[in-house]
């Protein structure tokens, strides 16, 4: 029986995840850094340095010695490498590695009877990658916002305004600061990228969708963009061959290499599928489909959506869609989530307690009688606002609410009616067949589901293993890519023979809420100083 393997470098962590042909869920292996490869001296799997503590990078070796022991921990295991079809994986998003000329012959023909880390080491020009936590790169970010025609225009290439973690504001640093050891460079991996370059044994193409994350492809052409490699690199040509071509997240880059068939018996026809961002490698772990969304509740609320065609947006990301190269998946991102929950629950039950707050939701009416809240504790992201926002049924401007269960439907009500506002807003279009898989802490709040169904006016699902969903996502489309060579499907969905393991938790009563409404009232909030 034919298995598949899914690839998961985060930030604290290397996965490996096994699935049957029937995308089951065999074992899995991890290797945590901190812990494990304690020699690096990473906290939460990074470094950070330089005087104002913006600089975050991670030594590029640690990936690479971390994908020897994960790869060990499996043959332990006793696991079936002969077994394996094919492969994909998943890396932080905007993280860079920078390998140094002559680096490629290096890797394709490595000996097996060394570990790649004996072999690799000498093989970057920058020892330390620069991943998505780093916030020192302000100056590059307005500089490629000025040189490109300014950052609606980005938004338009690239789907994403400038951002200091974002790969072409990194490169551009480097361009900048360290002129010898990027002229020294031959080619520049993201983070997806550089895992499945180890197990190709050669420089893998860099994929549409975590292509997305850099504000460098061109995410309408599926090409690097040339004012933005012109802005990040004055010689934009020698940029793009570092880069190389990049290709649909569905190709199949070639067999597995000969270093990992003699060293851990793996099947030599296994095919390598490109690898991508974790954001994207969830999106197929969800097995999201067009018109869905998914809503991940936690200290910070988070939004993934399908969309045909993205509406420019100076908020929230767009990436080229990881499971379907003509659509588009979008990444909104609301700060105020759990923490501002738990405040309305402590300040308006009597014991505070989620009974009492979903107690308050069962008993108050979708709408609210109008009566509608913005609450921010901490600067929002959506909107760019602070502070408490009250309105009546008048849209008049008021300090508080009479009633403690106004109060508590306003609040998530509004959380709730921010999110479909702006998800529209960026081209998510809701329909008869929507659905929205939610997950994060409260979503085992039956109450906040039910509003959410009647805010979007959908069905709320519950998805099952979150934890795992970037790396069982990446096997899925290890199948996927390998079922769509063979010409034998083209559509991600055809690969599951049952239906996804999704639990119907709430329907929504039918009511229809003014979000022109609310986004009259948002602006009023913007325009107010708290």
């Amino acid at each position: 029986m034919s298995t598949f393997l899914g690839f998961d470098l985060s930030t604290q962590q290397l996965k490996i995840l096994a699935t049957n042909e029937h995308l089951e869920h065999l074992c899995e292996v991890s290797v945590h850094f901190d812990s494990e490869l304690a020699e690096f001296e990473t906290k939460g799997g990074a470094i950070v340095s330089g005087d104002d503590n913006l600089t975050v990078t991670v030594p590029t070796l640690l990936w690479v010695k971390a994908m020897d022991l994960a790869l060990n921990k499996l043959k332990l295991q006793n696991f079936d490498f002969k077994s394996v079809a094919a492969v994909s994986g998943t890396g932080q998003q905007h993280g860079s590695v920078y390998w140094k000329k002559g680096a490629q012959q290096i890797l394709g023909h490595l000996s097996s009877d060394k570990t790649l880390v004996e072999q690799l080491t000498g093989c970057f020009s920058v020892d330390n990658s620069p991943i998505w936590m780093d916030s020192s790169t302000t100056a590059e970010c307005r500089r490629l916002e000025e040189e490109v025609g300014g950052a609606m225009k980005l938004v338009e290439i690239t789907g994403s305004r400038a951002y200091e973690r974002f790969t072409g504001n990194q490169i551009r640093k480097i361009y900048t600061n360290q002129r010898e050891k990027y002229d020294d460079t031959e080619r520049i991996s993201l983070v997806s990228s550089f895992a499945c370059s180890l197990l190709l044994g050669k420089y893998a193409a860099i994929d549409y969708s975590d292509g997305s994350g850099m504000n460098l492809l061109d995410i309408r052409t599926k090409c690097w963009d040339e004012a933005c490699l012109k802005a990040t690199a004055d010689d934009d040509e020698k940029l793009k061959a570092k880069l190389g071509e990049p290709v649909s997240s569905s190709k199949v880059l070639g067999a597995i290499s000969s270093y990992m068939v003699e060293r851990f018996g793996f099947n030599p026809d296994c095919r390598i599928v490109a690898f991508t961002g974790d954001n994207p490698a969830s999106l197929a772990g969800c097995r999201l489909q067009k018109g869905d969304a998914v809503v991940s509740l936690g200290t910070s609320d988070t939004l993934i959506l399908w969309l045909d065609q993205p509406i420019p947006s100076l908020a929230g990301h767009v990436f080229v869609n990881p499971i379907d190269d003509d659509a588009y998946m979008a990444l909104l991102c609301f700060k105020n989530g759990s923490l501002t929950r738990e405040r309305f629950r402590d300040l308006f039950t009597k014991d505070k307690t989620w009974e009492e707050f979903s107690s308050a939701l069962q008993s108050t009416k979708p709408g609210n009688h109008g009566n509608l809240g913005f609450y921010f504790d901490a600067q929002e992201i959506l909107p760019h606002a602070i502070g408490d926002h009250r309105f009546n049924s008048q849209d008049e401007k008021v300090t508080s609410f009479s009633d403690d269960v106004v109060n508590i439907r306003s609040l998530v009500e509004g959380q709730f009616i921010a999110k479909r506002y702006h998800a529209e807003k960026i081209g998510h279009n809701l329909s008869g067949e929507s659905r929205i898989l939610a997950t994060g802490g409260a979503s085992s709040n039956q109450q906040v589901l039910q509003v959410l169904s009647d805010v979007f006016q959908a069905p709320v699902y519950i998805l099952g293993d979150t934890a795992n969903s970037a790396s069982l996502g990446c096997a899925y489309r290890a199948k996927h890519g390998l079922m769509k060579e063979k010409s034998e499907v083209k559509d991600f969905s055809k690969i599951f023979q049952q239906a996804p393991s999704y639990q119907l938790a709430r329907q929504p009563i039918k009511f229809e809420y003014d979000t022109i409404r609310y986004g009259r009232l948002e602006d009023l909030v913007i325009s107010t100083k708290s």
